[in-house]
This record gives structure tokens, sequence and C-alpha cells, in this order.
């Protein structure tokens, strides 16, 4: 299924959804068509390339010092690969375990793999023998929340 670009009323994309989307946006009138494909059209609407919303929609949330956390954004910031061995990673694991007060922020988590999370257990990765492959970092909003495309 094709996307479809979504405009805010100052000509900045926003993002993108599917063509279902789309037509439900122009069903419930919160945007209009911009551009659409030649010749072609879902029912009484023309099929939308880009769409523009009637609305202005704030986005100073992109642009805020830093995003809150999250184990999708901790997964997303580091690729879904674990810290440690560079599989796939399904979990977070945390450098300064909860059990010794660790809290669940940036700098204290990375993605891991159920086997390497287990093998740490409640240990430091210093203490376990198992040095990370990159260090944990406060994303951006794109790196930790945004599908990548």
């Amino acid at each position: 299924m094709s996307t479809v670009v979504v405009l805010n009323t100052d000509d900045t994309a926003l993002h993108t959804v599917s063509v279902t989307h789309a037509i439900k946006m122009l069903v419930r009138e919160v945007a209009v068509v911009e551009e659409s494909r030649l010749g072609a059209s879902i029912g009484p609407y023309p099929w939308p390339v880009v769409l523009r919303l009637v609305r202005y929609v704030k986005t100073t949330f992109l642009y805020a010092a830093a995003p809150a956390w999250s184990k999708r954004g901790v997964l997303r910031r580091d690729g879904h690969r674990c810290a440690y061995c560079g599989t796939t990673a399904e979990t977070v694991d945390h450098l300064v375990p909860q059990s010794r007060g660790g809290a669940n922020t940036w700098q204290n988590t990375v993605a891991a793999c159920r086997r390497c999370n287990n093998v740490k257990a409640a240990r430091t990765p210093a203490e376990a023998g198992m040095p990370l492959r990159r260090l944990p970092h406060v994303p951006t909003w794109r790196e930790a929340y945004h599908r990548r495309t």
C-alpha cells in the first residue's frame, strides 16, 4: 500500500500515512487533497498523494530538549541490536540494575537480547565481564520515535 505525505498548514511535512488513513482524514474534513494521482480516485475522492491539514498542528514537542524515556524508544535508538553481542534485541537492560536503584533513563538502559540480559542478570556490565559495543545516549526525537522508512 502506498503512503501519503501530510503537510501542516505552513507547508512543513509532518509525517506519512496510509491511503486508508488519508481517506479517513478527508471524510472527517481535517485535511484537503494538495496533490493526487491523475485519473485515479477512491469513491468520491481523488487518490491522494499529498494532504494538507485544515488547521495548524503545533509541533514544538519535536524540538524539546529530550524525549521521554520508553522501552520502544531505547530499542529504536539502538536499532534493535543487542548492545553486548550485536544480535537482534527483544528487551531493555539496565546498566545499573533496578535492584540496585538503577532508573529508567536513556543513559542507564540499552537494547539487549534475552540471552545477554539473563547472563548479565543483576550485575553491572563490568562485574559481568560484558563490555558494551556502543554507549547509551539521549536520542533525538526522530531517533527515538519515528519509524525508519
